[in-house]
């Protein structure tokens, strides 16, 4: 029901007004009425009429004077000027101050009531198309943040390169352009689900970490899960941007423990200067969370065990021995593991877990490193939870110490396997690439499939071997494809476009030039060679 309110200085025209009609019979509620605009005013704002109707002539202020004032406070109520006055310099004024209608009177209620049905089907007219141009903006909102979580995604899965990624990030309105880029992956999972009825404490921690970030440093984010949110951090330097990182993932994890019920685990990239290397450190984060995720968990466990306080007396040189498996040798092995268990004789292996939760915590330790040396370590995944499985099995510091003879001659195995363990597999990707560069659909994870690894291995393993990423060598072959059957066939460049994979004549033309340096008529009449293919720094990156 619309709400009406009503000034007239007469006492017989509010009085008859508001009992001459039937106000809830014709769907209106009749809120209120004043005898002139000063006294009205007040009462308005309060109870924000949808139809105010009002004399001109009245003491104190006018009819004119509070349309005009109502109009600026109260946009949407519409107004009706009551007037005896048949004069054209009112209506100006009327209608200079934007009211709806202006009726001479005498009236009567039936003039009345069909003024204020005209006023209502308008208000609820308008109301559609405010609801309409809402519902239209949050759409566009919806599609934007959707548009811009994809190109991120994209970005960090090495899924396209800098300079369609500047282009497209330009038009959503998002600014990539930096020296230094480094990737935070955060999971943050509640510990508590009771807590979900009254808030999400995913929501609080990400809110807390983004105001905190946000006063160090420029970033970009988006959700990858409920629980995970990626931060793609800029800075001018690699040290502005370690500092940064080092404040955010530093004492705010045990503060946001204490204080929501939830874990945090972070995953922290390695700095880069180049935009297209955003997908290797968010490769990076992806491992360090996953590390950092075992290694968390077994310290908890540790921790309980121990009652909290574990034996400080049992020291392992853990970074010791991790150089010595990078440089050491099997005839060295024995002297040097006795030396580096040594303190390990003191544990109860038959009575303690606590052996079996320090050669766990040491073993992903030992692993973690050798994966981030060794290209082809624990490249099943599954070498931890074999050696987890002998673990289970040691009763005494001779089987400890065998087990760490097993442990360093696997890393061994990787040292001794990892300087050739590529090459076969990416001429078969790259092969694969050449056979299928005209599928539009091409991607990432085909050529995975097709030598049977999963597309994160393949995309850091080509970029680690090749010095490219995987999209680049995908566009590259593309083009050099299309130099040549732009010599040696007459098809046009739309035609050519298809052929190569791009559905897009516009985008492979722009893309041609920027990588060859001329556009294809120029290329053309020149007759240069493919292998001319320019490809300057930047380019495609």
């Amino acid at each position: 029901m619309k709400k009406v309110f009503l000034v007239d200085d007469e006492i017989v025209i509010r009085e008859n007004m508001r009992n001459c009609i039937d106000w809830n019979k014709e769907g209106f509620e009749y809120c209120g009425d004043a005898s002139d605009g000063e006294v009205a005013l007040p009462e308005i704002e309060r109870l924000k009429p949808d139809i105010l109707i009002t004399d001109i002539k009245m003491p104190f202020m006018n009819g004119l004077e509070l349309s005009a004032i109502v109009r600026q406070r109260l946009p949407d109520t519409k107004i009706i000027i009551l007037s005896g006055h048949d004069e054209f310099e009112f209506a100006r004024q009327a209608i200079r101050i934007g009211v709806e209608e202006y009726c001479l009177k005498p009236f009567g209620s039936a003039d009345i009531i069909q003024l204020l049905r005209q006023m209502s089907t308008t208000i609820d007219l308008e109301s559609l198309d405010k609801e309409r141009i809402k519902q239209l903006k949050q759409r566009l909102v919806d599609k934007e943040s959707t548009s811009r979580d994809e190109l991120l995604a994209s970005l960090c899965n090495g899924f396209i390169a800098s300079a369609e990624a500047i282009e497209r990030a330009t038009q959503l309105g998002i600014n990539l352009i930096a020296r230094h880029f480094a990737v935070i992956l955060t999971d943050i999972r509640t510990t508590d689900d009771q807590s979900l009825v009254l808030l999400d404490p995913v929501q609080q921690v990400e809110q807390t970490m983004s105001e905190l970030l946000h006063e160090q440093i420029k970033y970009i984010d988006y959700k990858r899960s409920r629980t995970e949110k990626v931060w793609v951090l800029k800075g001018e330097s690699a040290e502005q941007l370690q500092v940064a990182i080092d404040n955010f993932t530093g004492p705010i994890k045990d503060q946001m423990e204490n204080t929501y019920p939830c874990s945090i685990v972070f995953g922290i990239g390695g700095i880069h200067d180049r935009l297209q290397a955003v997908h290797a450190s968010f490769l990076q984060a992806e491992e360090d969370k996953h590390w950092r995720r075992l290694s968390g968990l077994n310290k908890h466990s540790l921790l309980d065990l121990s009652g909290g306080s574990p034996d400080q007396s049992i020291f392992l040189d853990r970074v010791g021995f991790i150089e010595f498996l990078k440089v050491g040798s099997a005839s060295q092995a024995d002297t040097h593991i006795r030396q580096f268990a040594k303190d390990m004789m003191a544990i109860e292996w038959k009575t303690s877990l606590y052996g079996y939760y320090l050669l766990n915590d040491l073993t992903i330790e030992v692993i973690r490193a050798a994966r981030s040396i060794y290209r082809n370590a624990d490249a099943s995944g599954n070498t931890v939870q074999s050696f987890q499985k002998d673990i289970h099995s040691i009763r005494s510091w001779e089987e400890a110490f065998e087990y760490l003879k097993k442990l360093a001659e696997k890393i061994w195995q990787w040292r001794s396997e990892s300087a050739d363990k590529y090459g076969e597999m990416l001429e078969k990707v790259k092969a694969f690439v050449r056979s299928n560069y005209g599928n539009e659909k091409l991607s990432l994870q085909d050529a995975a499939e097709h030598v049977c690894v999963s597309p994160n291995h393949l995309s850091k393993v080509f970029s680690q071997e090749t010095g490219q990423t995987f999209i680049e060598f995908i566009m590259e072959t593309r083009i050099r494809k299309a130099m040549e059957l732009l010599h040696s066939t007459n098809a046009r460049s739309y035609e050519i476009a298809y052929q190569v994979g791009y559905q897009d004549p516009h985008y492979f033309s722009n893309l041609f030039k920027r990588i060859t340096g001329m556009n294809i008529r120029e290329f053309r009449k020149q007759g240069l060679s493919p292998e001319l293919l320019r490809v300057q720094e930047g380019e495609t990156q």
